[in-house]
């Protein structure tokens, strides 16, 4: 009998392990969404039940093309999510605004005054591609006069010369010294002049003043068009996987709205997607542009067909490892003020969920 009693305790004691033990893995399985099993029949995720409004800091940069496409095509809607676009005058205002989530998104270039407020407790979140150069058609790279091309073959040319660049321990600065070692130069060899208005360089180099300037696209291809200047080389040549720009997070967004933060990233994906259907397949590409100047400065749809543009990762990877090569070249340069611990500050894992929920973009 008291055998029999202790058999059934046992086998009461396991079923209720059971149920305890099915009960943590539904937890688990919750991951990013509560919603996240309960799907369109594509195996879309299903849109939320209330609508969400998602305020994203932009300010008509190109490389802010998926969320513009998104917004247009209709795939933030379709999962009820209403986004809004609000300017800062600068990051100085944006970054608290985004760390108090205040703002929920938001495009961030690598600089040392960003890890700057990052190291003195401004908490954001580092969590997708948002701008990197397309190998051979670089859209931020170094132009030179046209009367120049016969002194300037070779980036060791670049020797005695006087270089635009539109910011000192920024990501412009990280590219300027990989051109430099990759002419096998020294800062020493040439002169850096800082030259923050893109629209200036235009002048700058068409007059001589300067020799070079590294540019950004349109000023790029309107330079050439009116004759001030010649493209020189490609970024690629010497920093094949510089990372550009990034897409930021509030960590509020990412940490307490998760049905929100990974349905907004994957709609953003999608449309990023277009994007490199657009301009690396011709698919579709009359509507992307149109998109394109409603949202941009750059108007001249015909234009749009020239410029080389900014290149966006459809599955959202960034060039993690280049992200801290930059940091740790301000901090060499004595740029940074404390420490900032990158494993925490970039987080690619929502984005990584997004592509799970989506899939892999084709590249074919």
């Amino acid at each position: 009998m008291g055998k029999r009693l202790l058999q059934v305790s046992f086998m009461i004691m396991m079923a209720i392990l059971f149920m305890l033990s099915g009960c943590a893995q539904s937890k688990t399985d919750e991951n990013f969404s509560t919603n996240i099993d309960k799907r369109n029949p594509s195996g879309d995720l299903a849109p939320l039940k209330k609508k969400a409004t998602v305020v994203i800091a932009e300010d008509g940069a190109a490389s802010g093309a998926g969320f513009y496409i998104a917004k247009e095509k209709g795939y933030f809607a379709d999962y009820n999510i209403e986004v809004k676009f609000a300017q800062f005058a600068n990051s100085d205002d944006m970054l608290p605004a985004l760390a108090a989530g205040e703002v929920d998104i938001a495009g961030g270039v690598s600089t040392a005054s960003f890890f700057n407020a990052i190291a003195q407790g401004i908490d954001v979140k580092i969590i997708a591609d948002k701008g990197h150069n397309v190998k051979g058609k670089s859209y931020f790279s170094f132009v030179i006069g046209k009367d120049k091309q016969n002194k300037i073959k070779e980036y060791a040319d670049f020797k005695g010369k006087r270089i635009a660049v539109s910011t000192k321990n920024g990501v412009d600065d990280y590219i300027f010294q990989q051109m430099i070692k990759h002419g096998g130069l020294t800062k020493e060899d040439v002169e850096f002049v800082l030259m923050p208005d893109f629209g200036s360089m235009l002048a700058a180099v068409d007059n001589g003043s300067v020799d070079a300037a590294l540019q950004i696209e349109p000023f790029i291809t309107q330079g050439i068009e009116k004759g001030m200047h010649v493209r020189f080389g490609d970024t690629t040549d010497y920093a094949p996987e510089a990372q550009i720009a990034m897409v930021l997070a509030s960590p509020k967004f990412i940490n307490e709205e998760e049905d929100v933060s990974l349905r907004f990233m994957a709609a953003y994906l999608k449309g990023v997607r277009d994007y490199n259907d657009a301009f690396m397949k011709g698919k579709n590409k009359e509507e992307i542009i149109s998109i394109m100047t409603k949202h941009t400065a750059l108007k001249d749809a015909s234009l749009w067909e020239k410029v080389f543009v900014t290149g966006l990762n459809p599955n959202g990877e960034m060039y993690i490892e280049d992200i801290r090569k930059q940091y740790e070249m301000y901090k060499a340069n004595g740029a940074i003020r404390g420490d900032v611990d990158l494993n925490k500050a970039i987080d690619p894992s929502l984005t990584e969920e997004a592509v799970k929920v989506i899939g892999e973009y084709d590249q074919k």
